[in-house]
């Protein structure tokens, strides 16, 4: 197989998103973010990094680091609580349990996570007026104490929660209008959320079922739309800003006649966005891309050139779970891969004229940043055979 012109393989963090290849740094995407923001570092811990510094981040499999690190690029998310890991402040109003602050070693390896025990009248903390229609997914890490039962409710009216087993990390009970899920980050601790699919206003809620039964509690995070990573918080809501990763590449660097566009990578979430990443010239009028589009699941990969010259689509099982994929472009010869199988192919159609390609970016024609964890990114700048593409994008 010919060797790829630019390579990006996760493997530092700073300021830019560090390719291999070329050499020269070219090959460089310019990373920003305003503020800080968190990842799971290689210890398996929930780690903060500054200002302006992109985050690899490691994927966990039953509580363990297990593989290589993504690029983690989200949307500006506000956590709506305040007080995330303080849950004996009187931001939270006690509905009839006992606090013990700072009893078990958190997510992020330091002792700071809170006993919440049951005692009478009620079993948890509550936080009034918070859920909204636009504040719709709750979520907070939980440890199992003398109970392996734990609620994260709207506790509004009887509008009811999710109920989750802190011993067998599974959802229980979902009630009207929540999905619930549950992610393993070791050490007995779980990330549980409730989304009310509703949005329905109401009553932040976390606690146990019943008096005397007690759980560890840290990180709790009310946001909309889907579940990203942890937003700590302390006296006020706190906003963690957009990210962007763009301008790898020039002109010298891509062959704008032929080649092959290959990612690999998952969706943050099956929300029905159009998402784009891949080729341009630096404006909408030639592009090269591949993302995901307003269809649940829908993987598309389109040349344009003034006019479409091929739309090519794939309907996943779970965009939100790694794929590879990769782009053929040539003249009357262009192929969508998705791990190891070639999913669709137009065979008419023109590309673009010589050194027209000159941009590797993230949110390519503007306003539909490809927000993902991506392993892997690279371009050839020939038109690689079948063969060659199987074995490319086989998992």
């Amino acid at each position: 197989m010919a060797k790829p012109k630019l390579a990006l393989i996760p493997s530092a963090q700073g300021s830019k998103f560090y390719s291999v290849l070329p050499s020269s740094g070219v090959g460089d995407f310019n990373f920003t973010r305003s503020g800080s923001a968190t990842r799971i570092n290689s210890q398996g811990l929930i780690e903060t990094v500054g200002n302006g510094v992109s985050r690899l981040n490691y994927p966990l499999i039953d509580g363990k680091v297990a593989g290589c690190p993504s690029h983690l690029l989200e949307p500006q998310k506000i956590n709506q609580l305040q007080r995330s890991q303080e849950f004996s402040n009187s931001y939270w109003i006690n509905n009839g349990v006992t606090i013990t602050e700072n009893n078990e070693i958190s997510p992020d390896g330091t002792l700071n996570a809170d006993l919440l025990t049951g005692v009478s009248g009620g079993f948890g903390v509550v936080r009034f007026g918070t859920w909204s229609a636009t504040n719709k997914v709750a979520s907070c890490f939980a440890k199992k104490g003398s109970t392996e039962l734990f609620k994260i409710a709207n506790g509004s009216g009887g509008v009811g929660g999710v109920t989750f087993n802190l011993e067998n990390g599974i959802v229980i009970t979902e009630d009207s209008g929540f999905d619930g899920s549950i992610e393993n980050y070791g050490n007995g601790w779980y990330r549980c959320t409730a989304i009310d699919t509703l949005a329905r206003s109401g009553t932040f809620s976390l606690g146990v079922t019943a008096a005397s039964e007690s759980v560890y509690l840290w990180g709790a995070q009310l946001e909309s739309d889907y579940l990203t990573s942890y937003i700590p918080s302390t006296s006020s809501a706190v906003t963690r800003s957009a990210e962007t990763a763009n301008g790898a590449g020039d002109a010298s660097t891509f062959n704008s006649l032929e080649g092959v566009l290959y990612v690999e990578t998952s969706a943050l979430s099956n929300d029905l966005s159009e998402r784009r990443f891949g080729l341009s010239d630096g404006t909408s009028s030639n592009v090269i891309r591949v993302g995901y589009t307003s269809v649940s699941n829908r993987i598309i990969a389109v040349v344009y050139n003034g006019s479409n010259q091929a739309v090519m689509t794939y309907t996943s099982p779970d965009i939100t779970q790694n794929s590879k994929i990769a782009v053929k472009y040539k003249g009357n010869d262009f192929a969508l891969w998705v791990d190891g199988v070639k999913r669709s192919t137009d065979t008419s159609g023109s590309v673009f004229s010589a050194n027209t390609l000159n941009s590797l970016d993230f949110n390519i024609g503007g306003g539909s940043h490809f927000y993902s964890e991506t392993k892997d990114v690279r371009v050839y700048n020939t038109a690689l055979t079948d063969q060659e593409l199987q074995a490319l994008t086989t998992i």
